[in-house]
């Protein structure tokens, strides 16, 4: 049975694949009290393992879907990338290429110190600073080296040892410094200087509600008998309510009217009135006594996600888009969240909206549609992806990627892998800017993401496999203590320099540590040690910028270390 277990897998190699993709999506998701080993490292190890049967596979399955990975980690950050070489993200761009060029400096440091050579070095970039796509790259341009095949493999074959070895570390070592270790080091309590930079940006204890308001939202009816709001109109009820609340509808004698701002009120009739329950609370006898209308309360509503495009309020704060004096526009409409770069961000009054937010707003149907027409693009749900326009990105960034150029014999060139990675990073800035081609969903996107590089990081597991165990043996303790260094020298000459050079606010320093990293964990471990999300400011900047050089890297390491 066995034997002809091994026999089937070796004829048909597909399904070693799969096989290894189910053990490391599960070992991934368990969890040791807060330890994990994470899908990307379970899924090596499960490859490593199968990869004992001497499995052949073809390196144009594992490119595919390498490629495809490439493209969508560009296409994710694109927007960010591009906005952070302008404006106020400059700042946060010169600290993210600080990041990496320590981070690079660092892994080369030891790997000539240590005489790795090409293979683990590139493997130390990789793990210690969680950037798993070093790995492909890394190994395209080992390739395009003038040496016999064999060595080739040899050094190739090095790469995921150094990685397995220090990704674990680099991953939960980070999260554990940024929010434990770093505070201490710079001399400031995380939780406090989240509420004081909160306080500056214009939130306050009763704001709190901002991120939530959705659920704080309620709608109440009213017949109107205070003498102080019979006779005046609409807008001018709304205005002595204040905070935003909003009157829909009202009982007339003849019926239920939609209510218009210009419409005067009569004694006897009943308002709908929309808006946060604490006010409409406090100040229910300004109107009337209140009363149970089901049918006049039954006000069609929706939460709907806006993506931003409309350049005159673009740059604008929060609070300063909340104030314009735009007609109707903003009037019933409230703001429930506000992501930027798949992070959701601080919603404070302060908070300055940038080009590709995607704003959840809430409110009655009408009110939503005419805010989201005037704010920009309607995010609307959908199942489809526009595969030409992903076809035809890869195809010209691995094209472009594919030119070399030898310079003293030295072949330079962006490989396919890069390519691709830069036509993402254009891709996704395009889709940003014109929001009627180039959709991909969130869930396809997912599956390209992280069903791509899994299924890379399978093939590289089942190839490195016969040779991983005796690799190990030869370079763990020492690739597990370079990793160590590799990850902790870039934060501590950063979070230095972010301070007293850039001179950057606390949280968002170390907001950008993460992100100039890739480190999605150390930004959840950062909210969760400041009970805020303000860390989220610093990190889509500079996680598009390092997601992109990091990249990169796998290129000029292979330069550095001939």
């Amino acid at each position: 049975m066995w034997h002809w277990l091994v026999g089937t897998i070796r004829t048909y190699p597909e399904i070693s694949i799969f096989l290894t993709l189910a053990i490391g999506f599960w070992v991934g998701k368990l969890k040791f009290r807060s330890f994990s080993l994470g899908v990307v490292t379970s899924t090596l190890l499960a490859g490593v393992l199968i990869g004992q049967l001497h499995i052949t596979i073809s390196p144009n399955v594992k490119s595919t879907f390498f490629l495809m990975f490439l493209f969508a980690v560009g296409y994710s950050v694109g927007p960010q990338f591009f906005r952070g070489l302008r404006g106020d993200g400059i700042q946060q761009v010169i600290f993210a290429v600080f990041v990496c060029v320590c981070c690079l400096l660092t892994a080369v440091v030891m790997g000539k110190l240590l005489h790795y050579g090409i293979g683990l070095t590139a493997g130390l970039l990789s793990g210690a600073c969680t950037i798993s796509a070093v790995i492909g790259v890394a190994t395209d341009n080992i390739n395009q080296l003038s040496l016999p095949a064999d060595q080739k493999k040899s050094l190739i074959d090095l790469i995921p040892i150094a990685y397995a070895v220090t990704y674990i570390y680099g991953t939960a070592g980070s999260a554990w410094f940024l929010s434990s270790v770093a505070p201490k080091l710079l001399g400031f309590d995380l939780r406090e200087e989240c509420k004081k930079y909160e306080a500056e940006m214009g939130k306050t204890e009763a704001q709190d509600s901002l991120q939530s308001a959705y659920r704080e939202l309620g709608v109440r009816a009213y017949r109107l008998t205070n003498k102080n709001s019979v006779g005046r109109r609409v807008r001018d009820l709304e205005a002595m309510l204040g905070e935003r609340t909003c009157v829909e509808r009202i009982r007339t004698s003849t019926g239920i009217i939609e209510a218009e701002p210009e419409v005067l009120l009569n004694e006897g009739e009943v308002v709908a009135v929309a808006g946060r329950v604490r006010v409409l609370v406090a100040k229910s006898d300004a109107i009337g006594p209140e009363v149970d209308d089901k049918e006049l309360m039954d006000i069609k509503g929706e939460p709907l996600d806006v993506v931003m495009t409309n350049k005159a309020v673009v740059g604008m704060t929060i609070g300063q888009i909340a104030n314009l004096e735009l007609g109707q526009m903003g009037r019933g409409v409230f703001l429930r969240k506000v992501v930027r770069g798949g992070q959701e961000m601080p919603v404070t009054p302060g908070l300055k909206i940038e080009r590709g937010d995607a704003l959840t707003i809430v409110g009655a149907t009408r009110d939503v549609a005419r805010a989201a027409k005037y704010l920009g693009y309607v995010d609307r749900p959908t199942e489809m992806t526009d595969m030409v326009f992903m076809g035809l990105g890869i195809t010209l960034g691995a094209i472009i990627g594919a030119i070399t150029i030898k310079i003293h014999g030295i072949p330079i060139g962006l490989s396919t892998s890069g390519g691709a990675l830069i036509a993402g990073l254009v891709c996704g800035w395009l889709r940003s800017v014109n929001r009627t081609f180039g959709r991909i969903p969130g869930p396809a996107l997912w599956v390209f993401n992280n069903v791509g590089l899994n299924t890379f990081i399978a093939i590289v597991g089942i190839g490195a496999g016969p040779n991983f165990v005796s690799g190990i043996k030869a370079n763990g303790l020492g690739l597990l203590l370079s990793g160590i260094v590799i990850t902790t020298v870039p934060f501590i000459l950063s979070m230095y320099f972010g301070k007293y050079v850039l001179k950057m606010k606390p949280p968002i320093l170390l907001g950008a540590c993460a992100g100039a990293r890739t480190t999605t964990a150390a930004l959840g471990a950062l909210e969760e040690a400041a009970g805020s999300n303000v860390p989220a400011l610093g990190y889509t900047i500079t996680y598009a910028i390092g997601n992109t050089l990091l990249t990169i890297w796998g290129v000029v390491i292979v330069m550095l270390m001939k």
